[in-house]
């Protein structure tokens, strides 16, 4: 079963604003998404610049969401929701880049929700969460969504 935005939406108790198509299917992705100032990169992608400790203390993502980041100056939430027991993350990494918030692993698909962006799908894996950077320039500054 395909989920919708709409169903998402009234799952997580997470609203969405009006201009997105609530009736629109959630992509879900096996690679590099963004969403806003945030980007997700399954972690083979960049297992030689970013490292996990075996001690890294592992949380499971409540039925409420996690808050992975929120928009610059407050702004509106990325929120990565999932069933309950399968999906797990921490924020005890080793980022070569310093980019890094947190690293997640699901054995579902996971969401990731935002009130302006909408959502996409995480295809089972394990994922690194990180800022999204701007080059204007010489200069290099983090996206502020």
């Amino acid at each position: 079963m395909t989920d919708t935005l709409a169903s998402l939406s009234r799952r997580t108790g997470m609203t969405v604003l009006d201009h997105l198509e609530r009736s629109a299917s959630i992509p879900v992705i096996d690679g590099l998404q963004a969403q806003g100032d945030l980007i997700v990169i399954p972690l083979s992608f960049v297992e030689s610049t970013v490292t996990i400790p075996e001690d890294a203390t592992w949380r499971d993502v409540r039925p409420q969401g996690l808050v992975l980041l929120r928009g610059g100056a407050g702004g509106n939430p990325h929120t990565l929701f999932a069933d309950p027991g399968t999906c797990r993350w921490t924020t005890k990494m080793w980022d070569y880049q310093s980019l890094a918030i947190a690293v997640f692993e699901t054995s579902a698909v996971a969401y990731l929700l935002h009130p302006e962006h909408g959502a996409s799908g995480c295809a089972p894996g394990t994922y690194v969460v990180r800022r999204q950077r701007e080059h204007g320039g010489r200069r290099i500054r983090l996206v502020k969504d």
